[in-house]
C-alpha cells in the first residue's frame, strides 16, 4: 500500500480496488458502462493498531474518482498533522478538529474525508475495545430494515430481479425513463406485498412528477427520492404541497448546510457518508433534520462492506436505510457488519467498525 509520512506517530496508507457489480447498475442519469473503483485507507498507529475507511467514489457525479482521492490524501493528512490524534474513543472533539482542518485544507472531496473519518473512528473504537455504535450509546433494536435496490433495465428483467429479492420486504426501484410505469408494474406484479420506494435520480420535472403521482399511488409507492434537479428548490416546495407520497432529497443534500436549505421544501433527506464526508457531520445532519421535523434516510454507494460498516454505526438514528451497496457486488473483499437477506442490519460486537479482510 502507498503510504504518507507519519503524523503524530501515525501513518496513512491507501489501496485502490476494482469493484464488479453482480448486474449492471443503471440509473436515470447514467449507464453502468464505466470501471468502478474504490479507495481503501488505513490509519496505522506506531503500536501497530489500524483503523480502516473507504472512499466509495464509484460514480463521477460528485466530481471524485479514485485518482482524485489518492491525489488529495496527502493534503488532508498534512492538515491533520497539527492535531493530537490520540484522543480517547469517548472524545469526538479531536476527530472533529481533524475533520474541520481537512475541510479548510481542500474543497469538496467528501469521499476522501469520509474514509479518513471512518478510519479514525475505527481506530478509536479499537483502542477502547468497543464498537463505535456502543461508544455513542445507540440501540440496535431501534434500527429499521434496509431496502434492496433494483437498477433500471427492461421491465421483465426488473421483475425477475424483484423475484430474486423476494426475501427483502422493502425494495427501492430506480426510475427515470419512458418505461417507468411498465417497470413499476412489473415490480409490483413480482412483489405484490413489498414496500416500494422509487428513486428518479433527478430525472423528472415538477410536471412529470405530478403526472405520475396517480400511478405511483395506485401501485402503493411509499416514498419518492430525488425526482427533480438538485437546485430546483421551488419545484420541491410545489411538489410537497401536492404529493401525498413523502418526497426525499438525495443529490440535493450533501452536507449540513443543505439540510437548512431544504427545510420546509422536502419531507426528508438521504444522508451518505461519501457525500457529507464524516460520521460526525452525518450525526449533525440527523439532529438538524429532526429539528425541522424532517425524516432521515441513510444511503450508500456501490461499495464494499467496509463503507457499509461505517454506516451501520449510525443506523439506529434513521427512519429509513438503504445500505445494500455491498450486496450488489459480485465479490466483496471485506467481511463485517451489514445487511442480511431480509433487510435486517447485522451489527458488530467487535471493536471499532468490526471489519476484516476476507
Amino acid at each position: 500500500m502507498p503510504r504518507q509520512e507519519p503524523t503524530n506517530g501515525m501513518r496513512l496508507e491507501h489501496e485502490i480496488l476494482e469493484l464488479r457489480p453482480r448486474h449492471a447498475f443503471n440509473i436515470a442519469r447514467m449507464k453502468d458502462d464505466f470501471a468502478r473503483r474504490t479507495v481503501l485507507v488505513r490509519v496505522i498507529d506506531d503500536d501497530g493498531a489500524e483503523g480502516w475507511g473507504e472512499a466509495p467514489v464509484s460514480t463521477p457525479y460528485y466530481g471524485e474518482t479514485a485518482d482524485t482521492v489518492v491525489a488529495v490524501l496527502p493534503v488532508l493528512w498534512k492538515a491533520a498533522s497539527s492535531f493530537e490524534l490520540r484522543a480517547s474513543s469517548d472524545d469526538s472533539e479531536a476527530i472533529d478538529a481533524v475533520e474541520r482542518a481537512m475541510d479548510r485544507a481542500i474543497g469538496y472531496n467528501r469521499g476522501a474525508k469520509a474514509a479518513i473519518s471512518a478510519a479514525l473512528h475505527d481506530l478509536a473504537g479499537k483502542r477502547a475495545g468497543r464498537p463505535v455504535w456502543r461508544t455513542w450509546g445507540l440501540d440496535p433494536a431501534r434500527t429499521p430494515r434496509s431496502s434492496f435496490t433494483i437498477a433500471i433495465d427492461e421491465p421483465a428483467v426488473m421483475g425477475q430481479r424483484a423475484r430474486e429479492a423476494a426475501s427483502f420486504p422493502i425494495l427501492k426501484i430506480k426510475v427515470g425513463t419512458d418505461q417507468d410505469e411498465a417497470m413499476l408494474r412489473a415490480i409490483r406484479d413480482a412483489a405484490p406485498h413489498a414496500s416500494i420506494k422509487v428513486d428518479a435520480n433527478t430525472a423528472w420535472t415538477v410536471e412529470q412528477t405530478l403526472a405520475k403521482l396517480p400511478m405511483l399511488e395506485e401501485l402503493g409507492v411509499e416514498l419518492i427520492e430525488q425526482p427533480l434537479d438538485p437546485d430546483d428548490l421551488e419545484g420541491y416546495a410545489r411538489l410537497r404541497g401536492r404529493s401525498r407520497i413523502p418526497i426525499y432529497a438525495d443529490e440535493s443534500c450533501r452536507t449540513l448546510d443543505d439540510v437548512h436549505r431544504l427545510a420546509g421544501k422536502v419531507d426528508g433527506i438521504n444522508i451518505k457518508l461519501a457525500k457529507c464526508g464524516s460520521l460526525l457531520e452525518a450525526r449533525r445532519m440527523v439532529e438538524a433534520a429532526r429539528g425541522y421535523g424532517m425524516g432521515v434516510m441513510l444511503g450508500c454507494m456501490v461499495e464494499t462492506t467496509l463503507g457499509i460498516a461505517a454506516g451501520v454505526q449510525l443506523a439506529p438514528l434513521m427512519d429509513h436505510l438503504d445500505l445494500d451497496g455491498a450486496l450488489l457486488l459480485a465479490d466483496d473483499p471485506i467481511a463485517g457488519p451489514g445487511v442480511g437477506p431480509d433487510g435486517s442490519v447485522r451489527f458488530n460486537d467487535e471493536p471499532g467498525l468490526g471489519v476484516r479482510r476476507r
